[in-house]
């Protein structure tokens, strides 16, 4: 399925290279007091954030099987191991707020968001060494990464030898687990073994609804028994990308519902309430439904004069999504019989025959023909389909033995998990609804909502982003609507257009794909600062209240911008959505050069130590 798969990633081999995870050494171990057979496990791994007196941890939350049987999760008769990585904040770690990041997919690992984005280093070309990044989201909050749902990235069931194999036209992959005995299977650069979670679909969450309460308990056992996290600022934000535009919603919406039970006495036994402060969403997938036309749109008509669709197929493809029975129409009764499904209603419809062939923009509309036949990045409108950019060298850092050793993981890393995957598509959870309404409920209920899309992206694009935020529901949706935007400034100059009403903003963000703070790292930094510490988005200069409210442009339509210079294209074998088809040819075939997983010319020279953001331009004007 188009959408799910590619959220995430393009391929599946962010993993081991030949190498099963050294012996677990230096681990400390907790039960909980709160819950019998729940534990945390950690370590102090020192690396990735090397600012001096900066602690980090990771370790995992373990929760047995059977736990959530009583939850909404439904039968739970697998155990769940969920992996953190923890930072401190760079400044005042004692009294600074929590901000829990989260990737998307379904099936994508946040490590991604940590190493490509965010987080406190990024890794160099070669692969071992990291590199301090100044715009790190910790500098100034506690900073809490989370692989989610079971199975996704160092999280993982039950520890299970496989082989993960790339397919021959590198778009993807699968994990076949096997019990080796005394013969390992040879590797090579396609087929590499390791050890990762089961793969079973049914060992795992399908859904958002699903999802939440395995992270409500992994939260309620991380905040209250952590010892490592005791701060006076109890303040908790989730910001979520990409598919995280179901997880944000879903899982605050729940949180919060939780907080409810908690303060009317009905909640779990030892459930405390948790200060929810900030929703972040970042180029998400909220709403398939309202959603679903701006691909149309940004394919045929875009701010940056590309004409991805050409006249006579914008005016199929807008068909084919408008007429009777089209697409529109299809998702209509597909979300109907969904909901129908989740209520009970009896008897049950048929989901299998109402929604087939209703993934994203559905079969024959603009998101397929997009990504299958034309040659541009799903993340990045301006860039070629095969785009090195952002690098994947953090993929080849994970594989090392000294970096699984210092995090204390059982399993090899896997940057997209196809069980997680599989289980979303087959309940359609895509296209479920809902939340929008959640967003409203968390406004109303006095949660903070930002927004920031890069205009540059395909995927969850702008047009859509903004169609979202004018849907939400909420108490002063109008109000919202008729706040203009006014420029977004920065320490680098104008870096977007804002729309804000009180605790609640949609940003443009210039010359920023799918992944913002990848292109625009100082613009995204400033706008997390500013949504956190309660200052307004556009400047950052005033203290927001309810009857903040920005002036200026209805809309950001004759806001043009230049395209930029492409970086050169480079096959990172980890990673086979970065290779040109005749390339990957060549790894297939044993023919090609690899160098710290690239493949090069035999002259080319040795990169070594670049950082990959030099790649980017972070002050492009629009």
């Amino acid at each position: 399925m188009v959408a799910l798969i590619t959220l995430a990633y393009a391929s599946l081999l962010g993993l081991a290279h030949a190498q099963f995870p050294p012996k677990l050494e230096g681990v400390t171990v907790i039960q909980s007091k709160l819950h019998e057979g729940v534990s945390i496990s950690y370590k102090e791994p020192g690396i990735c954030e090397t600012t001096p007196g900066v602690r980090s941890y990771s370790g995992y939350v373990h929760l047995p099987s059977g736990f959530l049987n009583e939850s909404d999760s439904g039968p739970q008769d697998y155990p769940i191991n969920t992996f953190f990585w923890f930072f401190e904040s760079r400044k005042d770690p004692e009294i600074a707020p929590l901000a829990i990041w989260l990737n998307g997919g379904p099936g994508g690992s946040s490590l991604m968001g940590l190493f490509e984005e965010l987080g406190p280093c990024t890794v160099a070309e070669d692969a071992q060494t990291t590199i301090l990044n100044p715009y790190s989201w910790n500098n100034e909050v506690n900073l809490l990464f989370l692989d989610q749902p079971v199975q996704v990235g160092f999280s993982f069931d039950v520890p299970t030898n496989g082989t993960i194999f790339a397919d021959t036209n590198g778009e993807g992959g699968k994990i076949q687990p096997g019990d080796f005995g005394s013969d390992i299977p040879e590797s090579n650069l396609t087929h590499l073994v390791g050890t990762f979670a089961s793969q079973q679909v049914n060992s795992t969450a399908d859904t958002t609804a699903h999802a939440a309460p395995a992270l409500w308990q992994f939260v309620q056992t991380w905040f209250f028994e952590f010892p490592h996290y005791r701060p006076r600022d109890d303040r908790i934000s989730l910001w979520a990308e990409s598919y995280g535009g179901h997880y944000g919603p879903g899982f605050f919406r729940f949180f919060q519902e939780q907080n409810e039970r908690v303060a009317d006495g009905v909640a779990e036994p030892g459930a405390r309430p948790l200060h929810l402060d900030t929703l972040g969403i970042v180029n998400g997938l909220i709403d398939s439904l309202v959603q679903g036309e701006s691909y149309i749109h940004l394919g045929y008509n875009n701010t940056y004069g590309i004409e991805i669709f050409n006249q006579s197929t914008y005016a199929a493809l807008l068909d084919h999504w408008e007429r009777p029975g089209g697409c529109r129409d299809r998702l209509v009764k597909c979300r109907a019989a969904l909901r129908d499904r989740d209520a009970g209603v009896v008897p049950s419809p048929n989901i299998t025959a109402i929604c087939e062939g209703i993934e994203q923009g559905c079969a024959g509309g603009a998101p397929q023909l997009y990504e299958r036949e034309l040659n541009h990045s799903w993340y990045d409108i301006t860039h070629p389909k095969h785009d090195p950019f952002p690098a994947k060298s953090w993929l080849g850092y994970l594989t090392q033995e000294s970096v699984l050793s210092a995090l204390g993981v059982p399993v090899n890393f896997t940057g997209a998990s196809p069980a997680v995957s599989d289980a979303f598509v087959d309940a359609i959870d895509i296209d479920h609804g809902g939340f929008l309404d959640a967003i409203a409920y968390l406004l109303d209920s006095g949660v903070k909502v930002h927004m920031m899309y890069g205009d540059r992206d395909f995927a969850c694009n702008w047009l859509g982003g903004e169609a979202a935020s004018l849907a939400v529901p909420y108490s002063r949706a109008e109000d919202f609507a008729e706040a203009g935007y006014t420029p977004l400034l920065t320490s680098d100059g104008v870096k977007g257009m804002t729309r804000q009403l009180g605790n609640f903003s949609f940003t443009r963000v210039y010359q920023a794909g799918h992944e913002v703070p990848s292109y625009q790292p100082r613009a995204a930094l400033e706008i997390f600062n500013r949504a956190t510490f309660d200052r307004d988005i556009p400047s950052g200069l005033v203290q927001v209240t309810d009857d903040f409210r920005t002036v200026g442009l209805r809309d950001t339509w004759s806001i043009k911008n230049e395209r930029q210079p492409v970086p050169k294209a480079r096959c990172y074998i980890l990673y086979p959505a970065t290779c040109e088809p005749e390339v990957w040819k060549t790894v297939l075939d044993g023919t090609a050069v690899v160098r710290n997983w690239y493949v090069v010319e035999e002259e080319e020279e040795d990169h070594g130590l670049v950082d990959w953001r030099s790649q980017v331009v972070l002050n492009g004007a629009a």
